[in-house]
């Protein structure tokens, strides 16, 4: 099969690789029919990251199974599934929790785990739990599949975020960050019922599509003046903060904006210089809470609110490319030509 692998810095090939096989009996083997490239990605494309060359990227699928092994049951041959970003068991003490990304046995797809959606076949470990079904009817539904692409991540990470930082009904909410799990946070946000909602970031075509999807309000400035805006929009801070960057910079800001005893939702992948921020949110007595989404504890409300139509994180595709194309989305991603790429090996 074909697979995406990284090649180092500013650097993806597409490569001929041996189809993965069942290798445990709780293993399945998907075809891959969809899959994404990711803002964290570009952390190991940029060279932020250290990865073996030829390690297999990609932790976004969507597919359908092809073969499983004799211990699951949960999906068959021929089920359309997705999968979150990590796999878990669903049984440990931190799958019982909620936390699947912190699961005793589970892991990550991607570079760090050797195990790349970005290919035409994936094995998903532990597919019992790992594997969500997509009901039978949505099968030919192309509108609803990229609908329930970005729960695979971003979606999910964006709802994450805004729980962390206690968004609820009626709630001002302030979102740190335009990119796809930034506007994702903005339809969390207006999910759980805040009535404000301010989106801070960069570029004016990210910050109208956050309008969109339900930003009231959008701050463009930089740096310090960034800051005076949201102060100024949120009478001193906001009380919910969704930090969807990870950049020092982007903490550094949700900690100057946060009101005393507010909460900040991270969900950014952390690349610090420093962690100054840290002061601020002392002094303030501030809630500092994320980390990586546990996507399957959020799969099936957030697939029954795209199935009804009530959620459509669709909008943050704004590229599309077949296999062969992926190297073409990073760099379309890394020159912020894209939000999001969406990958469909078949096409």
């Amino acid at each position: 099969m074909n697979a995406a692998v990284y090649g180092g810095p500013g650097e993806i090939r597409i490569e001929e690789r041996a189809s993965p096989e069942i290798e445990e009996p709780t293993d399945a083997v998907v075809r891959i029919t969809h899959t994404a490239i990711c803002g964290s990605d570009l952390w190991f494309y940029r060279g932020d990251e250290e990865h073996e060359e030829g390690a297999p990227v990609g932790h976004e699928p969507m597919g359908i199974v092809e073969e499983v092994g004799d211990d699951v049951r949960h999906v068959e041959p021929g089920d359309h599934v997705f999968a979150p970003f990590a796999f878990s068991c669903g049984k440990c003490e931190s799958c019982r929790k909620g936390l699947h990304t912190a699961c005793t046995d589970g892991g990550f797809f991607g570079p760090n785990g050797g195990l790349g959606a970005q290919a035409e076949k994936l094995r998903v470990p532990l597919a019992n739990w790992t594997l969500v079904r997509i009901p039978d009817r949505y099968d030919d539904d192309e509108a609803v599949l990229e609908s329930l692409l970005p729960l695979t991540d971003v979606m999910a990470t964006g709802h994450h975020a805004a729980v962390c930082a206690g968004v609820e009904a009626g709630d001002t909410a302030l979102v740190v960050g335009d990119g796809a799990v930034g506007l994702c946070g903005v339809l969390a946000a207006k999910r759980l019922g805040a009535e404000r909602i301010i989106a801070m970031g960069h570029h004016e075509d990210r910050l109208d599509l956050a309008r969109d999807l339900g930003a009231t309000d959008v701050v463009s400035a930089r740096g310090e003046e960034a800051v005076e805006k949201a102060r100024e929009l949120t009478g001193g801070g906001a009380n919910h903060v969704l930090e969807c960057v990870g950049a020092t910079s982007a903490l550094k800001t949700a900690a100057s904006v946060v009101r005393p005893g507010g909460d900040i939702g991270y969900v950014g992948v952390p690349h610090l210089e420093d962690a100054d921020f840290v002061g601020q949110l002392f002094f303030k007595n501030a809630s500092f809470t994320g980390g990586p989404a546990p996507v399957r504890a959020y799969a099936e409300e957030l697939m029954a609110d795209v199935l009804q139509g009530m959620l459509d994180p669709s909008p943050i595709f704004t590229k599309t490319v077949d296999l062969d194309g992926v190297p073409e989305g990073y760099e379309a991603m890394d020159d912020r030509e894209a939000i999001k790429v969406m990958v469909k090996p078949d096409a």
